[in-house]
């Protein structure tokens, strides 16, 4: 049992491993809509432990990372991205060695019993400048399936869990997508590159959807489709998409009940770049704005 005393006298009480919660003494069986650590796969329960101890070393260096190099002309990494990747590994590693690993800062290797797909530092931009929008991104894939993913926010000291089947969460509360229906009260997020504004009918049809969405937002992928699943944004496109941006956050999205295709609304690939998540209502009419037009063929006479 573990509680504790306020200032003035209540006492605050939190379920223990077991999901259930010791109440004066009395056991009361933890609410359906809430899930312990214990309660996850050991194969999750070591992933939320690799996200948390590299959120801790992130925190220790927001704000003033050394060693800031640039991937391409607006994408850095620092020499935190890369150590926090090592602890990561070192920890899965250790506890289910046959399990490969696939990670951002260029980690790669096969196992017989599936992959991690880790990003281990999503949104460095805010990370560098001390925004509290970046996270670490662990999804686990086995037979091309993703089984399940941990995105941890650590600033926000929010951890986001799912499990194929058995759900998304949020600090052990239950996720459920938003059911907003129409656009004029859905807020989107998107990330975006050179490759957006730099291609004019791409600019008009955002511009266009801009119009007719209460407000568009730019996140990256990991903090975005953590908050898709979380009912708080409707949706989430993007077109240069690697797998460790999206794989932890597609999996968080579909077990809330919403839905993950990629820009045209076929099934996900993760290995192309174009992903568009959302709370599933707005997911036609979302498609239909952001694809490009389909070419008219015309029959020969």
């Amino acid at each position: 049992m573990r509680s504790a005393k306020t200032s003035g006298g209540a006492t605050l009480r939190w379920f223990d491993g077991s999901g259930v919660r010791r109440d004066n003494g009395t056991a009361v069986p933890a609410p359906s809509n809430r899930r312990t650590v214990a309660r996850f796969s050991p194969e999750t329960r070591a992933a939320i432990a690799a996200a948390r101890a590299a959120g801790e070393l992130l925190l220790a260096r927001a704000g003033h990372a050394r060693d800031i190099r640039m991937k391409s002309a607006k994408d850095p990494v620092t020499e935190v991205d890369v150590a926090a990747e090592r602890r990561i590994r070192r920890i899965l590693a250790g506890r289910f060695p046959r399990i490969g690993f696939l990670g951002e800062e260029g980690t790669a290797c096969d196992g017989a019993d599936g992959r991690w797909i880790v990003d281990p530092l999503d949104g460095t931009i805010a990370f560098v400048t001390d925004l509290p929008f970046f996270s670490v991104l662990i999804a686990l894939e086995r037979r091309g399936v993703l089984a399940s993913s941990v995105t941890y926010v650590p600033r926000l000291q929010e951890c986001f869990v799912a499990e194929r089947g058995r759900g998304a969460w949020l600090n052990g509360r239950r996720l459920r997508v938003s059911s907003r229906r129409r656009l004029l009260d859905c807020i989107i997020a998107l990330w975006h590159d050179d490759s957006v504004w730099g291609h004019r009918p791409l600019r008009e049809r955002i511009a266009a959807l801009a119009l007719r969405v209460r407000n568009v937002r730019i996140f990256g992928a990991g903090y975005a489709l953590a908050n898709v699943a979380a009912g708080r944004l409707d949706a989430y496109w993007e077109q240069s998409a690697n797998p460790w941006d999206i794989a932890a956050g597609a999996l968080l999205v579909e077990e809330a009940g919403g839905r993950v295709t990629d820009g045209h609304g076929r099934t996900l690939d993760l290995n192309q770049p174009t992903i568009l998540a959302s709370n599933g209502h707005i997911h036609r009419r979302l498609v239909a704005a952001l694809a490009p037009p389909t070419p008219v063929r015309t029959r020969r006479m």
